[in-house]
Formats: C-alpha cells, structure tokens, sequence
C-alpha cells in the first residue's frame, strides 16, 4: 500500500514528503494508521549527523495510532485499538529481557525482518530503514507487537504519543534509573520535553527542591507549571551566575540528583559538580557521536556517582499504563506539554523550530 512520509536522504538536506510502500503485516508485526508524532531532538540530532545511522531512512520515534491490522500471532491488540508505540521492542528471551531489562535487549534483530526479505517499507523496491524501528512520520506503520501498548480510546492521540519517548524516558529517569526518593533535591539542565517529564518525574516520585537550569528565560517558567520549585538562568551572561555555584547555594551544599536533559558534555560535567557527597548524575540527552566527557576525579573522592539512562529504564508494556494512570489522575501533565502542532508538510520548520529552542514539544499530526 503506498502512502505520504517524510524520507531523510542526506545530512543537513531537508526531509522530503514522498510517497513510500508499507508491506503488510506478517507474524508478530501490527499495522497502525498514525494520527500523532511528537518531534524529538533525537529526530533532529540524527538529520543534521550527530547521531550515526543508515540511510534512507524515515525519522520519528514518539507515536500514537490506530490498528489498521494485525499478523498471525499477534494477541496484545487488535484491528481498531488506539496504541502508542516505543522504540523499546524486544526479545523476551536474552539475559537483559529476562533480569527485567527489556529496554537494554540484546536482541532486537529478532524482531526485525531479515536482511534480504521484503522490507517493511520501500520506495520502488528501494529499502527504507526503520528509524528506531519505528518511522513515525509516516501516515502509517509496520512494526513488531512489543513495541506497541494498547491504551484507552478517551486520551487523546496527540497527548498520548509524548509517552512514546519524551515521558518514557523523562519520567522514567526520575522514577526507574535514579530511583529519586521522596524529600530529595533534584537538578534538572535542560527544559525541553525531557526535562519537563524529569520535572514532573521527581515531583511524582515526592522530591522537596527540584531545580531547573535553562539557558531560555521563558523556559523557567514552564518548569515552575510543571513542578519546578526553583529556577536559574543558565549561560555565561546570566544573572544568575556559575549554575554549579547557584544549585549547591539554594540546595545547602548541593543535591542529590542532578540530571542532563540535554545531551552536552559540559551539562553532564555539571551535574556532576552540583551533587552533596553520594549524589547521582544522571545523563538522559544523546551527547553527539565523537564528544567526550571530562571529569575532574576529586569528586569521586566524594562517593559522588555517574550514571547513563536510555529510554528511561522502561519497562514500557508496564510503564506506559503507569503513566496514563498519571495523567487521568492529574498528577502527570501530557496537555500543557504540547506547544505546537504541524501537519507532515511541514516537518523541516518542526524541526528547525525545535533546534532553535523556540518550542518544547510540537507534534505532527494526520
């Protein structure tokens, strides 16, 4: 069947709008008709080189649909359920799956189509790679059934596909990779769609202080919306002075989680520096392919700890629920996330819109 993506061909070429073929599905694969993708800077970071991969490809990775139909096997959903999707497919049978990691699977080929079979989706016989298995900006998608959660038909589409990845993986550093305990500090760098869900994430898990450091002035207080107790002004001309300087000012000697939400080696340094002796650093953005990490090692001397987070430690076919529960309680805000809302056409302007920092998250929608 032939449908409208948007295909990305050539580092720092915009994506064009063509039309590509989706096979049908096979066993243990699930076809969704897309209503909303979120845009993430993992989509952007990989269009402009910073993250390697193959191409052609089509981008995005933060989806929520409905199941046009399903392969033989396939018993988690059916034709007509409203699902969101996650980049997290997996196994279920290597070690990591098996020690309640699925996130870290070791396996994924599994769940893919074997080189050398009909791709899932192609371009006059050309291959198409699945972006994050997945290829979202797509008016439809072929994927396999772990990556697919069924969820209830009243939570709107264009709300429920930030859980994708932005929540999943913000909420989930807070909550699954540090395990943030209630009445801690927290610091966030960073507040875009992953640090708004870090925010919300600490508040959840009960954090007294949560601070976020942005170099957006505006951004400041869409973190207080979302749970922020504190905020200072990042980059060399704030007002605010030295970050580093300022948390462990307003956190009485530092805190005891610090988070870099955007991927930046200096960022990740600050996190670091900002603890209270035993602290956990955690570094939630994708820092480019080639940039390396400096520490200074006296503050190991402090017991102060490191650590890297993908895709929010998710267990997604569990977290995802957890999450929805969340937001139909009120404790977790999907709507006031959404900032901007493009059609397909107009991907290349998400995008430059989302590298400017002039947006926190803007969804295409079908």
């Amino acid at each position: 069947m032939k449908v409208q993506a948007a295909v990305f061909r050539e580092i720092g070429v915009d994506l064009t709008i063509e039309e590509v073929d989706i096979d049908e599905p096979r066993a243990n694969e699930v076809l969704i008709k897309t209503a909303a993708c979120g845009v993430c800077h993992s989509d952007v970071h990989f269009a402009k080189g910073a993250i390697a991969g193959p191409v052609p490809t089509i981008p995005g990775h933060e989806p929520a649909g409905i199941v046009e139909a399903v392969g033989e096997d396939v018993t988690n959903v059916a034709v007509g359920d409203h699902v969101i999707a996650c980049t997290s497919m997996f196994c279920g049978q290597c070690k990591q799956c098996l020690q309640g990691r699925p996130h870290l699977c070791m396996d994924r080929r599994s769940c893919q189509r074997p080189k050398g079979d009909t791709p899932r989706i192609s371009i006059n016989g050309e291959r198409i790679t699945q972006f994050a298995d997945l290829s979202a900006f797509c008016e439809k998608m072929l994927v396999h059934e772990t990556a697919v959660v069924k969820i209830d038909n009243e939570i709107p589409l264009d709300r429920a596909a930030l859980v994708g990845c932005a929540v999943t993986t913000g909420v989930g550093a807070a909550l699954n990779t540090a395990q943030v305990k209630p009445g801690s500090t927290v610091a966030v760098f960073g507040v875009g769609g992953i640090g708004i869900s870090i925010i919300q994430g600490a508040r959840i898990a009960g954090a007294k202080q949560i601070i976020a450091i942005d170099v957006v002035p505006g951004k400041l207080e869409t973190a207080r919306h979302f749970g922020a107790t504190h905020t200072i002004l990042g980059g060399p001309d704030s007002i605010d002075g030295d970050a580093v300087k300022a948390i462990k000012k307003l956190s009485k000697g530092g805190v005891d989680y610090a988070f870099d939400a955007v991927g930046m080696p200096q960022l990740s340094q600050q996190c670091l520096y900002a603890l209270a002796p035993r602290g956990l650093a955690v570094i939630v953005g994708a820092i480019p392919t080639g940039q390396k990490l400096e520490l200074d090692p006296g503050h190991f001397y402090l017991e102060k700890s490191i650590m890297g987070c993908f895709m929010g430690s998710n267990r997604f076919h569990i977290d995802a629920l957890d999450y929805f529960e969340f937001y139909k309680q009120g404790r977790l805000d999907l709507d006031a996330m959404v900032t901007d809302r493009f059609q397909l056409g107009a991907i290349n302007e998400a995008f430059a819109l989302l590298d400017g920092g002039e947006i926190n998250r803007a969804v295409i929608t079908f």
